[in-house]
């Protein structure tokens, strides 16, 4: 993950391949259990959440909280017992009982769907930023903007809450996330006096130059592969040309755009003009990040988690490396949207406590538990003020300009997201494996997509 000199770095990133490879099998788990019924940072909720008009039952001020939660890191100070131990000082009337949460985001997704479709399962739960819908649809959670006002989402940096709203109910707090940067090797930008680019065509341009140096074999590297991440991968170009792919109430898809065009025809090129490698297709996050460890490529697009790997044991960019914002293209304001991941809490309807758990969870996205996973965990604050004060930007090089990102969620708002997901991601691939072509691709994508929300996929 980021360069804070500690094991754990790369449990991050472990956990964050497994979340991107999750969207794609969570329906199937949802009716498997067989329910009866997945930045601008300067704030703002981006989207227009109800008013809380109700009172959460239970006291705000005692009880007991079990609170499900997979671990943050899996060596050193565990930030879960770290939190836990703070909540219950600032409310030494309230418990918090932490249960460890499966490693493997499908495992924990199955077990918790189980659980709760059956009345139990735990007090407050953390899940992906990709299960809002899927899980407010089947009732397996619990919709928080009945009990929390507008002030309280207007907190978080832009998209993120757009991103845990189903129905216009918001389901799940935005805990910790994740995003795309743009690494590069800051040494051959200057040994070829080349600026960081904030333009897609800037970043072409300077990738031909120092390919042609014979100083890298590849100029840009990303996640081209059959799976969730390319899917992240595509929405950032997508969201720099203008486009969507769903309409505002999530019952069509709006993918059919010239805008959709340009952002897969762009993805082609890359491959097609050498900046890229033919394997693209091919690259998930391990490999990407390989290619630019090794010295082969002079940008990468990876999480956050991608410094501190490249500043590792074994990297041969020890150094060399600075990281960006994302770039957009050329006319449009800058920076570039960086595709959100990470993790929200949710509360389960079954719980005999709701405001406990309420207050819980606006502790833990408030400013003290936000600093604290922030400057002694490295983890990517979602509050606003958080992300942009100075102890959290001297932390390290990608916190210190995560304030300046654009934040563009996933189409996750509807409870159909993992075929929606899948129809992304096969379109981009096969593009950029040569077997389709970005508008017949694009065309076919936007149809499975309105197959899958009419039911038919």
């Amino acid at each position: 993950m980021l360069d804070r000199s500690v094991p754990h770095t790369f449990a991050g990133a472990s956990r964050r391949r497994r979340l991107t490879q999750a969207a794609a099998i969570a329906v199937t788990a949802l009716t498997a259990v067989g329910l009866a019924a997945c930045s601008s940072s300067t704030g703002g909720s981006g989207v227009s959440t109800p008013a809380a008009g109700a009172t959460a039952p239970g006291n705000p001020t005692s009880g007991t909280i079990t609170w499900w939660a997979s671990p943050i890191t899996t060596s050193g100070t565990d930030p879960r017992t770290v939190l836990i131990s703070a909540f219950e000082k600032a409310y030494p009337n309230i418990k918090v009982n932490l249960v460890s949460a499966p490693n493997d985001t499908d495992t924990n997704r199955a077990t918790l769907t189980t659980q709760i479709s059956g009345g139990g399962g735990p007090d407050v739960y953390m899940g992906d930023v990709i299960w809002p819908a899927q899980f407010g649809a089947h009732q397996l959670a619990v919709p928080l903007s009945k009990y929390l006002p507008k002030s309280y989402w207007d907190m978080f940096a832009q998209g993120l809450v757009q991103g845990a709203t189903y129905k216009n109910q918001v389901y799940g707090a935005p805990f910790f996330e994740d995003q795309g940067f743009l690494y590069y090797r800051k040494d051959l930008l200057q040994k070829y006096n080349l600026p960081v680019p904030t333009t897609w065509e800037q970043l072409v341009t300077d990738a031909k130059k120092v390919q042609a140096a014979g100083a890298v074999k590849d100029g840009y590297v990303f996640q081209g592969a059959n799976y969730e991440g390319a899917t992240c991968n595509f929405m950032e170009f997508l969201a720099d040309a203008g486009g969507t792919v769903l309409n505002s109430d999530q019952t069509k898809s709006t993918l059919d755009s010239a805008a959709a065009d340009k952002a897969l025809a762009f993805e082609q090129s890359l491959v097609t003009s050498g900046v890229s490698p033919q394997a693209e297709s091919t690259y998930q996050e391990t490999q990407s990040m390989n290619a630019f460890a090794a010295g082969d490529a002079l940008f990468l697009r990876n999480w956050d988690y991608a410094y501190g790997q490249s500043q590792a044991s074994g990297s041969k960019v020890v150094g060399k490396v600075g990281v960006a914002p994302m770039p957009t293209f050329s006319g449009q304001p800058t920076p570039g949207y960086s595709n959100i991941g990470g993790w929200n809490l949710y509360i389960n309807p079954h719980s005999k406590n709701i405001a406990a758990d309420v207050t819980f969870i606006k502790w833990m996205t408030g400013n003290d538990a936000q600093t604290t996973l922030a400057t002694q965990f490295s983890e990517i604050p979602t509050n606003a003020t958080v992300r942009s004060s100075a102890d959290v930007k001297k932390a390290n090089p990608v916190l210190a300009i995560v304030s300046e990102t654009k934040l563009v969620p996933r189409p996750a708002q509807t409870p159909d997201y993992p075929q929606v997901s899948k129809a992304i991601y096969t379109a981009v691939n096969g593009v950029l494996a040569g077997s389709a072509q970005p508008k017949a691709a694009i065309t076919k994508a936007s149809a499975d997509i309105d197959s899958a929300l009419g039911g038919g996929l």
